[in-house]
């Protein structure tokens, strides 16, 4: 990687090695002034670096799940300002940005497969197997631009299955087409939904891993774009917990996923976000290149299956019916 990232033209490359129980062991041991205290090298990445490639290859996914909720919130606040910054300059393409995953066995074993099992579940939802990975994924670019641009000419967007019905205006604001630029693998289309117009009730069929903690079943009522009444089937104390923290009761995103070759829950939201045939929203932090302006430590996405009975429709008429597009 160090090598490939020199031979692309790159004057200097730091790396920041992540080892296992690494936040586990600040939140425990950690004084005060060390959960305040964001890491430096990482601000000034985030304050000053051209790109920035993060690679996931976790020990343990739910290293997390019993840390002491007080601490976790110290920690988020202090790392509000390196969050801000990487926002605001990915957002500005002042500093690009990829996100990737390396299989590992934790990984694999979160999804229910062995190591083998969930390395090609890996290649095959980045194109890795194709003859040309590049051409397929400009064919993705493709065929997605259609879809934002339908949509940007849009305001009023509607999400209707079973138990849900939910509308958002986007008025002012932007649909991006993410294919491959930025997270791999990719195969979506999102937007930020205008904060205060958010209005109905949605059901999450997937289960979802959040900061080491499995949810699911989760049922979300909203009015005037804020979450007033929540419930899951598991995981319910954490919902409360993340409905406490500011700004996590309104949405940040509402998205569209599209690649079908991850057909699957692995409980990795950089895949799972992106099952063809399903829709996503988040609370919590807006994406700002969409527009977006909700602030918050969290941004959590949470899925839903749409192929049995979903629809979507835009400006009053029906685009997508059972995990499909029609054509635009």
């Amino acid at each position: 990687m160090y090598q490939c990232m020199l031979e692309a033209g790159a004057a200097v490359v730091d790396y920041d090695m992540h080892f296992r129980e690494r936040e586990q062991i600040l939140l425990r041991n950690g004084n005060d002034e060390a959960l305040r205290s964001a890491p430096t090298l990482h601000r000034l990445a985030m304050e000053t670096y051209d790109a920035f490639l993060h690679i996931r290859a976790p020990f343990n996914l739910r290293e997390g799940q019993n840390a002491p909720q007080e601490r976790s919130k110290i920690r988020q606040e202090a790392m509000k300002p390196v969050s801000k910054a990487y926002s605001e300059r990915t957002a500005s393409k002042a500093m690009v940005r990829g996100l990737c995953q390396y299989p590992t066995d934790a990984a694999a074993q979160e999804a229910g497969m062995s190591l083998s099992e969930y390395e090609d579940f890996v290649f095959g939802a980045c194109k890795l197997f194709a003859h040309d990975p590049k051409a397929e994924w400009l064919k993705v670019r493709q065929s997605q631009q259609k879809i934002v641009d339908h949509l940007n000419q849009c305001s009023d967007i509607r999400y209707v299955s079973q138990d849900t019905d939910i509308r958002f205006s986007t008025k002012g604001r932007t649909w991006i087409n993410s294919d491959g630029r930025a997270n791999m693998p990719s195969g979506e289309v999102f937007t930020g939904p205008v904060e205060d117009s958010v209005q109905g009730e949605i059901y999450f069929s997937y289960p979802g891993l959040y900061m080491g903690h499995e949810v699911e079943n989760v049922r979300l009522w909203v009015k005037d774009g804020l979450v007033e009444r929540w419930e899951a089937t598991r995981g319910k104390d954490f919902l409360d917990y993340i409905f406490s923290l500011p700004g996590a009761r309104r949405f940040g995103e509402a998205a569209i996923g599209t690649n079908y070759d991850i057909n699957r829950i692995t409980k990795n939201i950089l895949f799972d976000e992106k099952i063809g045939g399903s829709i996503h929203m988040a609370v919590g932090q807006s994406y700002l290149h969409t527009g977006g302006l909700n602030e918050s430590t969290v941004h959590w996405d949470m899925i839903t299956d749409m192929t049995q009975c979903g629809e979507i429709w835009a400006d009053g008429a029906l685009i997508y019916e059972k995990g499909k597009f029609k054509a635009l």
